[in-house]
């Protein structure tokens, strides 16, 4: 999943970044609200945390003006506005979830997962497609109940496969989704890890197609 956090203080900023990345997430940090807007404008991002007191642009601005261009992506506002009134006009404005300053990890990791579990439209915490099942929590995936050991990128490609599983995610989605702004990843690149993830799955019964010019497909495999 692609993370943007944006907010001002730099060591707070810092530090979601880093532990949202050692969430297994690509994560950018900016640190203004008018730069998050344009990055938001010319990214794709999976999920927003947003901070209120910017300076250049309001992070309720930011908000406002992200609904009214049609993005619909999961927006957590991270703040120390906590008044009731602050909240409200917050969620009123398009915030799918609210969270004020102080706040522990272990709870800003879980609004996270949940916030990009109901973005695709998945409820449990466990994602499972034939004999995998992916613990979204712990970053654990297991296969026919033995778990097997990949790369935080291995298990990145499998995690957007897996929440599409049935239906094709193109090169380009991938792409994007693995995508710093100060790191681009490529095609090539994809098409290595998918080689990878293939030998690893193995025997398994499932299968990652590749649909010629789209991308891949996971899905069952046919008994012959």
């Amino acid at each position: 999943m692609r993370v943007l956090v944006i907010e001002d203080d730099a060591t707070l900023g810092r530090a979601l970044q880093e532990f949202l990345t050692d969430q297994g997430h690509v994560t950018d940090w900016l640190a203004d609200g008018q730069r998050g807007l344009s990055a938001l404008s010319n990214h794709s991002y999976d999920l927003v945390v947003l901070d209120l007191n910017l300076p250049l642009m309001d992070g309720l601005e930011v908000l406002k003006t992200l609904r009214a261009q049609g993005q619909t992506l999961p927006v957590l506002i991270l703040t120390a506005r906590d008044g009731l009134q602050d909240r409200v006009a917050g969620l009123d404005a398009g915030a799918d979830d609210y969270l004020t300053k102080p706040f522990e990890l272990i709870e800003f990791a879980a609004r996270v997962r949940a916030l990009a579990r109901r973005h695709v439209g998945i409820s449990s915490a466990i994602i499972e497609f034939g004999s995998l099942s992916f613990d979204t929590a712990h970053r654990e995936l297991r296969a026919s109940g033995q778990r097997l050991a990949l790369s935080v990128r291995e298990l990145s490609v499998l995690e957007m496969l897996m929440y599409r599983a049935g239906k094709v995610v193109t090169k380009q989605q991938i792409v994007q989704g693995l995508s710093a702004l100060d790191a681009d990843f490529s095609e090539n690149a994809v098409e290595v890890y998918i080689y990878r993830l293939r030998k690893r799955l193995e025997g398994q019964g499932t299968l990652i197609q590749t649909v010629r010019g789209f991308g891949y497909l996971l899905e069952l495999e046919t008994p012959a």
